[in-house]
């Protein structure tokens, strides 16, 4: 067992960011276990932080696995399966890096929403297998459409405002009116749904949040209009949506998350009015390399016995 503290990374990162966090002085020695450790025996005895996400999360038995533990940081803004309470219980801080990768979130989403409804996916193969002329069907575009953000938080807003650069009319439902927005407010997600021609989840995962999107909301939501996954996979109801997706209940759906990730069911590979990417809404240089900096800032914040940035509890 190593005696000197060390950075537990449970998370899949690029070689070149390990990299970097491993070059890194002032940090402890790095272990990279984005495929887990044996949480029964002493090996994380000398984890003093933790590196992981929303999804991997932390558990109380993991938390208590590590003695020596002091900080557990979010590499991303979610951390809904990181259990907080444990962590105050053990005096064991929780940070996030929210902000970090907001706009490239926003870019994606509008990505998908382009790709999917003109059929991007299906047309580039198309072309390359020599059917020009037979591909030219008239596509929908979201120019003037409605569209519904589930969640207008920093992601959602960012949405709304390249939304409205394509003349869209806006509209959104969360727990709580948003003052100040010039984008109209439906109290639930089935109203909302029942009015957008596109509708962009970009709220929190959870239990709270837990398939949201079911067959009845995607039934209000329509045959002409597609739905676009950028907040968690466990937000849709994925058999309400493969069902909804074969009988044309709605028009077509883009997902870069989806329930149990990394597999994906095996009636997604039939859907032809699916648009899937591997939960990367979130990751372009930039916003990889901001949120490493607050990570690596709030480890010398650790250190140093100066505050921590962006904690969520302690």
């Amino acid at each position: 067992m190593p005696s000197s503290p060390e950075l537990l990374i449970l998370i899949p990162l690029a070689d070149a960011l390990v990299a970097q966090l491993r070059d890194n002085p002032t940090l402890p020695t790095v272990r990279y276990a984005p495929k887990g450790v044996n949480w029964t025996n002493d090996e994380t005895h000398s984890v003093s932080i933790v590196l992981t996400n929303g999804s991997t999360g932390l558990t109380r038995a993991q938390m208590q696995a590590m003695p020596q533990l002091k900080l557990v940081s979010a590499f991303g803004a979610g951390v809904e399966n990181v259990d907080l309470t444990a962590a105050k219980e053990l005096g064991i801080a929780v940070t996030h890096a929210p902000g970090a990768n907001n706009a490239t979130v926003a870019d994606h989403a509008m990505a998908l929403m382009l790709a999917v409804s003109r059929g991007l996916h299906l047309l580039d193969a198309a072309v390359k297998s020599g059917g020009w002329e037979s591909n030219r069907a008239a596509l929908p575009t979201i120019n003037g459409k409605r569209l519904g953000i589930v969640g207008l938080g920093n992601i959602g807003e960012q949405i709304a405002r390249r939304a409205a650069a394509f003349d869209m009319e806006v509209a959104y439902h969360t727990r709580n009116v948003r003052e100040h927005v010039p984008y109209l407010y439906c109290a639930t997600p089935l109203e909302l749904a029942a009015r957008s021609d596109y509708l962009i989840l970009a709220c929190p995962g959870g239990p709270a949040t837990r398939h949201l999107v079911n067959r009845y909301l995607l039934q209000a939501l329509g045959p002409q209009a597609f739905l676009i996954n950028i907040a968690r996979g466990s937000v849709v109801d994925t058999a309400a949506l493969i069902e909804a997706l074969a009988s044309k209940r709605i028009a077509g759906a883009a997902l870069d998350v989806v329930d149990g990730e990394p597999a994906i069911p095996e009636a997604f590979r039939t859907l032809d009015n699916l648009l899937l990417t591997p939960h990367i809404s979130g990751r372009s240089p930039e916003a990889l390399q901001a949120q490493l900096k607050m990570f690596e800032e709030n480890v010398m914040g650790l250190q140093s016995g100066h505050p921590l940035q962006h904690i969520v509890t302690s």
